[in-house]
């Protein structure tokens, strides 16, 4: 690849039904640039966590993912509460989302663990009352 590929998305927080879409316009594009399967499945699933994530605590936020010949980055950032206690935010079942977002199907807990789990490297920069910003590297 000649040149890094860069792809900018706003992640709406007031709608459940856009949340996914950046995650979705990434995977169209990435299976476009011929990346196999096994890459395209982990970056979609990441991402959709991230955005649900954003969605469901922080009201939106931005997705930025840049392409290059070694690994994809993604990096997810908002402006909403932060998070308290990251080691207890990334143990699987633990959700601080409200009862109406569990009663949609979502919040289970499993948000921050399944981005770890699908991706080669993960940091969180979070400090409460300021927001959160989460890079993910997915290597090729």
């Amino acid at each position: 690849m000649a040149e890094n590929i860069r792809f900018h998305f706003d992640v709406d927080g007031e709608n459940f039904t856009s949340a996914g879409e950046a995650s979705v316009a990434v995977k169209k594009k990435l299976r476009q640039l011929g990346f196999s399967p096994d890459v395209i499945r982990k970056v979609s699933i990441a991402m959709y966590e991230g955005e649900i994530n954003m969605v469901i605590h922080a009201d939106g936020g931005t997705a930025d993912v840049e392409v290059t010949d070694d690994e994809i980055v993604i990096v997810l950032a908002d402006h909403g509460p932060g998070i308290p206690n990251v080691e207890m935010a990334m143990q699987e079942g633990f959700s601080t989302a409200r009862e109406n977002i569990r009663a949609l199907g979502f919040g289970a807990g499993m948000g921050l663990p399944n981005m770890k789990k699908y991706t080669d490297e993960m940091k969180i920069d979070t400090e409460v009352g300021v927001g959160t910003t989460i890079t993910m590297k997915v290597y090729l």
